[in-house]
């Protein structure tokens, strides 16, 4: 199959394109940065360099796709990310009718069934339906996990502080995954000949945010490693001192807040809470002990 990979070489993206490549598949990456045409090169795909926020080149590349895999990247900005991450949605979208495409499989989240209190998901929610609008295309929306690599932007505070913490309780739970299980669960969708529209959550692991503390703590030998509540305030403060842009930051206040009000993971629950992916918070403690002591 010809198949067509957004999100250059990132935690997903790669090892989906290495994936797809053993499996003789023609793949074509897409990304912005042209340094990258060498590494996507050496891969075994094509490399088509790019912007994302350019119909045309996408229209132009996406031509005679099997199948396309669609993520959104993520806009750190200073305002509009939620609609500027709608407006690439669209142009994805545009690019797959144009080119009579009937086979999509979309990066989405948990708690993208929601259009409120879940930050930056609320995109993933619009998108999903600009998808299934979409005539003639069979999508599948892979609702992921917490993605595991995210807590890399903990160890800073870890360092500093000796805490780890959020604006949730260590009682919540919070469905994780690892960048790899996503692909692996996106090359499986992406090679079936469906006429469905689908949802797939693809999550390895569903703990409490207390956990998160008692075993990394362990993985870095500080058993003693508190998980901190902090409220929506100093969650803000914190992510503006770290420079994060204030709509950005306010995002995910908002994304912590509907973790502790549980409206991110309900989908999640009435499905059953499914186990999807292979790698649980015990495995990525490895990977996080590795990076914080590099």
């Amino acid at each position: 199959m010809k198949i067509i990979i957004t999100g250059s070489l990132g935690n997903v993206a790669k090892p989906l394109a290495e994936q797809l490549i053993t499996e003789n598949h023609d793949v074509t990456v897409i990304s912005s940065s042209e340094v990258r045409r060498s590494e996507i090169e050496s891969l075994g795909a094509k490399a088509a360099i790019g912007s994302v926020s350019d119909v045309q080149f996408l229209k132009e590349t996406f031509k005679g796709a099997d199948a396309v895999f669609l993520m959104t990247p993520p806009l750190v900005s200073d305002n509009n990310i939620v609609k500027n991450t709608i407006e690439i949605g669209r142009n994805y979208a545009e690019a797959v009718a144009s080119n009579n495409i009937n086979r999509l499989v979309m990066l989405s989240s948990v708690g993208a069934d929601s259009p409120i209190e879940n930050g930056p998901i609320a995109s993933l929610h619009h998108i999903e339906k600009i998808y299934s609008e979409l005539e003639s295309v069979s999508s599948t929306f892979l609702r992921a996990g917490y993605f595991y690599t995210n807590f890399m932007n903990d160890i800073p505070l870890i360092k500093t502080t000796g805490i780890i913490g959020a604006n949730y309780s260590a009682e919540v739970k919070v469905p994780l995954v690892h960048p790899k299980d996503i692909a692996k669960a996106a090359a499986e969708e992406l090679v079936k000949i469906t006429s469905d529209q689908k949802i797939r959550y693809v999550v390895g692991d569903n703990r409490k945010a207390g956990d998160f503390a008692t075993v990394f703590g362990a993985a870095i030998d500080k058993p003693d490693l508190p998980w901190v509540e902090f409220t929506d305030e100093q969650s803000f403060e914190g992510m503006s001192q770290a420079r994060l842009p204030e709509e950005m930051a306010k995002l995910y206040e908002e994304m912590g807040r509907g973790i502790r009000n549980g409206i991110v993971q309900e989908d999640f629950i009435k499905y059953g809470s499914p186990i999807d992916g292979e790698t649980k918070l015990e495995d990525f403690a490895k990977e996080f002990a590795d990076r914080l002591i590099s």
